[in-house]
């Protein structure tokens, strides 16, 4: 992997927090800073892609569609949950599992 040099200027209170993150995720300060540029570039092109994967859709004809089924029409043979499968609510980021710091090479 080709790697470069690049003079970031953090405002301090800003790097104050990036170094405490780091240090509590165990791993050093310029990897923080490159999987969050990495994660935000994925949240973009993500954003992107439904963006143009959608532009064309058409919401009145899907919703009509929906409308049609009825909300209290029964799943058709073979579109139904598992007998197991049970609603689930999103845990709030507090309280998830912290998962091992990794480190690049």
């Amino acid at each position: 992997m080709r790697t470069s040099n690049f003079a970031l200027r953090l405002q301090p209170t800003l790097l104050e927090e990036a170094r405490a993150m780091a240090k509590e995720e165990g791993v050093a300060l310029n990897q923080l800073i490159n999987v969050a540029v990495a994660e935000r570039l994925a949240v973009s092109r993500t954003l992107e892609f439904f963006a143009n994967y959608t532009r064309d859709a058409d919401v009145a004809g899907v919703r009509a569609l929906l409308a049609k089924a009825g909300p209290d029409t029964p799943p058709m043979k073979g579109d139904e949950l598992p007998p197991n499968w049970k609603r689930r609510k999103a845990q709030p980021t507090s309280s998830r599992k912290k998962r091992p710091a990794t480190r690049s090479k």
